[in-house]
């Protein structure tokens, strides 16, 4: 899903993201990656002073509802505050039936505002069976580390979602960089942006879904527009028999280095 969102306008965002679940389990989708923070919209500080997180719990229940009615997996992005007090930006995945099988914390924090407003996560990603992949998930400025998605790699990722919030001025990111994470971590991956303006950010769009060897399986343009890829559940698994890059790491070395 590749959408404007309406800062702090969580009953627009969430009719938004429910005709996009809907549209997309019609069209036989079996799950939905929507962007980071998309259901508050993307404005880090606004969202610290404005956002009053005792409402979190309902949000995350109505969008549980959505994946139930629609009979449709969910990958969804909102902050949340911890037992000490700090805030992050997590995403979650949940199945068709609305229950949670996956939550990530972000570990990268982009930029002054979203610094300022939370705090960086220290878990890396977990990995869960859903709908036959094996599936993680980090949020936008982590997947731009090569670490992030080869520890989800190593941890026997096949599938990695990944909601982001991506400005104009980094097309390069998912045209170049989403295809060399793919392929060097041999992994199929999901990354949703957001599109138009949100409080004064001008996003890129640009949302794409690369295979494990690099290739692209899908890519959007500026605009709000649903996005999608069958994929092979045999890929990730080909892709590394043909190259063996996980299999033939030499991370003893890599320490001497000073990696």
């Amino acid at each position: 899903m590749q959408a404007n969102a309406r800062v702090l306008d969580v009953d627009a965002n969430c009719a938004a993201l429910d005709a996009a679940a809907q549209a997309a389990a019609a069209d036989g989708a079996a799950v939905l990656v929507t962007p980071e923070l998309f259901p508050v919209g993307y404005a880090p500080l606004r969202l610290r002073t404005d956002l009053d997180p005792s409402g979190l719990p309902a949000i995350r229940e109505t969008l549980s509802g959505i994946a139930r009615r629609h009979g449709i997996g969910l990958a969804y992005s909102l902050p949340a505050v911890t037992d000490r007090g700090n805030w992050h930006i997590t995403s979650t995945l949940v199945d068709a039936t609305g229950t949670e099988l996956l939550n990530y914390a972000k570990v990268h924090l982009f930029g002054d505002g979203e610094r300022e407003a939370f705090s960086p996560a220290e878990t890396g990603p977990a990995v869960v069976d859903f709908n036959g992949f094996r599936t993680s998930m980090v949020i936008c400025y982590d997947v731009e580390f090569p670490e992030a998605v080869r520890a989800a790699a190593l941890a026997g990722a096949e599938l990695l979602l990944v909601p982001t919030a991506l400005a104009h001025g980094f097309e390069t990111v998912p045209q170049v960089l989403l295809r060399a994470r793919a392929l060097e971590s041999q992994l199929t991956i999901a990354y949703a942006n957001h599109s138009g303006n949100e409080d004064g950010c001008e996003f890129l769009g640009g949302s794409v879904i690369a295979g494990p060897d690099g290739s692209l399986l899908a890519a959007a343009g500026p605009g709000a527009e649903l996005l999608y890829a069958e994929v092979d559940p045999d890929a990730a698994r080909n892709a590394r028999g043909v190259v063996p890059y996980l299999r033939e790491r030499r991370p003893e070395l890599y320490r001497s280095w000073g990696i």
